[in-house]
């Protein structure tokens, strides 16, 4: 299904790219082409990255063999709130492992933790993972996605070339959601 504001399947499209909508809204630039897809369509190794309940900055860290950076685009910052459009990259070589685009509620992390996310210095996954805060990961859909302008210089893509992502929510383990995430493979 593609996301587009007029498609009667689109406001529960567009529900779950709410971050990724947010940034693009304020660059006044239309959604790239996306269509939501099974898992298990999805070819490997994106699937192996993508289709599962974890953090993706463990995964891409073990997949890549290599410690993952944060390279934050464009951020804003209300008091219990944090939206981010990110790159992660591996420290290796620097190249872009994913593109990210999050929400984060902090009302409920301890001062120390809204700190360390409001700096924008690490991703979240690892944050939460160096901290052991007790979390679930909960993939809400996964999409394929042609490479806009924007979206292929951020991961080196060439325009028009299909990459595949996944549309996350992270929860603590009462159910509450305290991030949104729009994440995409180079």
């Amino acid at each position: 299904m593609p996301a587009t504001l007029d498609d009667p399947k689109g406001s529960r499209a567009l529900d779950l790219l709410m971050p990724l909508l947010y940034f693009y809204s304020q660059d006044e630039a239309p959604l790239p082409h996306i269509t939501f897809i099974e898992g298990g369509a999805m070819p490997e190794p994106q699937r192996h990255l993508l289709v599962h309940a974890s953090d993706m900055t463990p995964r891409l860290r073990e997949f890549h063999a290599s410690p993952i950076t944060l390279d934050v685009k464009q951020a804003q910052l209300a008091p219990e709130y944090v939206m981010r459009e990110v790159v992660l990259h591996r420290a290796s070589d620097g190249a872009p492992v994913e593109y990210g685009a999050i929400g984060i509620q902090l009302e409920h992390l301890p001062p120390h933790l809204r700190e360390l996310v409001r700096a924008g210095q690490q991703p979240l996954g690892g944050i939460l993972e160096s901290e052991s805060v007790p979390h679930c990961s909960a993939p809400r859909a996964y999409f394929c996605v042609k490479a806009d302008e924007h979206i292929g210089q951020l991961l080196g893509a060439p325009p028009d070339s299909l990459l595949y992502g996944r549309c996350n929510a992270l929860t603590y383990p009462d159910g509450t959601v305290f991030a949104d995430i729009v994440e995409i493979l180079p």
